[in-house]
């Protein structure tokens, strides 16, 4: 797997910094745009104390396509049996629906950073784009870190079982292999599982996205290979009205969790695991592992989802008495990518000594400042994203606030 460009070459890491939350004891010591040990040669910095906030690793998004995110959700029948009918019915649209029409006319790389801002807004600072590598996502100042394969595929409808397979074949064994799979309610989408099997598809390494439409035995057989689903459960319910059954899935700790874009998905993230846990019973903890240790293991990276030495600085804030599968953009206090605080809540801005390099925005009616960086990045590409009012250019940036 790719993680693009932009993780590399990202501008140079903030200085050390010891960081104290509600519960971390001992505090956190960032270094090189890491977690780094408490003896760490060259770690020793300032100290923040976050009072009444709760650190998290920075959210990953299990499943995005980043450029499909300024369309609203799009269907054209009140149920699909498959993927194949949501396809036939957009394909033929794309010259004559206005709002398909106006989107296609957005420059690539605005569309691409509106879904990076989107995610960056949710707590999100890494995304599984399941696309084709773009030259936007290798700039130095995106938001967001992107992993992309260029083996992955779109399914076996769209595909065909020989580019399935050779795409299969191209991955190495040590990373993750995905497929769009069984994503509808017919046998169409069922028969779908057995034919990656027949193919030799169905290995440890195997990230099925969707899944709506496996049986019990295919789900256990999931399990036995060692493989794991990829939930995008308000994706499935727009367009099939039903999601993957995935009880014994998230007993054994295959899953994690995915947006999908706003052309079928949700708003962000967090509205995809805030639906998750109303759809099946789940503890906080194992709530917040399908947006951190899960897809951190599946996606085969171990230097995220968790707040450990060697981890990226990728943190994200809130209020310690709220659980991130009840969080909503605007109650996050501080999403940070590599040391650097890209968004924070104006006290939280100010004990970090980062007002300088923020300006101030509201998300969602809700005061924030952003990295002074990404709102002239934003201005200048002309992304508008609901919610977000980067307020007035010039030096009266925010000045209604």
């Amino acid at each position: 797997m790719t993680a693009c460009a932009a993780a590399a070459t990202r501008p140079v890491p903030p200085p050390p910094l010891l960081l104290h939350d509600a519960g971390s004891d001992p505090p956190l010591r960032l270094a090189g745009g890491f977690i780094v040990a408490p003896d760490e040669p060259g770690a020793a910095g300032p100290a923040v104390t976050l009072r009444g906030d709760r650190l998290l690793p920075g959210l990953i998004n299990a499943h995005d396509h980043l450029h499909r995110n300024s369309l609203p959700p799009l269907k054209f029948r009140e149920r699909h049996r498959n993927i194949a009918d949501w396809i036939a019915d957009l394909t033929p649209r794309r010259s004559s629906d206005p709002i398909l029409r106006a989107d296609a006319a957005r420059p690539r790389v605005q569309r691409m950073w509106h879904g990076a801002i989107k995610n960056l807004l949710s707590g999100v600072t890494t995304v599984a784009h399941h696309d084709p590598p773009d030259p936007a996502l290798a700039a130095t100042d995106f938001p967001v870190r992107v992993l992309v394969h260029p083996s992955w595929r779109d399914a076996l409808g769209l595909d065909g079982e020989d580019a399935v397979r050779r795409s299969h074949r191209e991955t190495p064994h040590h990373l993750p292999w995905i497929l769009h799979a069984a994503e509808g309610i017919d046998a169409v989408a069922e028969a779908e599982f057995d034919t990656l099997d027949r193919l030799g598809c169905l290995t440890p390494n195997a990230r099925l996205v969707h899944g709506v439409g496996l049986t019990a035995l295919q789900r256990r057989r999931l399990i036995d290979r060692g493989a794991a689903l990829i939930w995008c459960p308000g994706s499935n319910l727009h367009l099939f009205g039903r999601t993957a059954d995935i009880g014994e899935l998230l007993a054994a700790g295959c899953v994690a969790l995915g947006s999908d874009s706003r052309a079928s998905g949700r708003r962000d993230l967090l509205a995809e695991l805030s639906l998750a846990r109303d759809l099946h019973a789940m503890s906080d903890a194992q709530a917040q592992a399908l947006v951190t240790a899960q897809p951190a293991r599946w996606l085969a990276l171990p230097d995220r989802g968790r707040l450990t030495p060697g981890a990226r600085a990728d943190l994200v804030a809130l209020p310690a008495g709220l659980p991130l599968s009840r969080a909503e953009r605007a109650d996050l206090r501080l999403v940070m990518l590599g040391g650097e605080v890209l968004v924070a809540d104006p006290d939280v801005a100010e004990a970090f000594g980062a007002s300088a390099d923020l300006l101030p925005v509201s998300v969602d009616g809700r005061r924030k400042r952003l990295a002074r960086r990404l709102v002239h990045r934003l201005r200048e590409l002309g992304v508008d994203e609901p919610g977000l009012d980067l307020g007035a250019p010039g030096g009266a940036e925010g000045a209604r606030q």
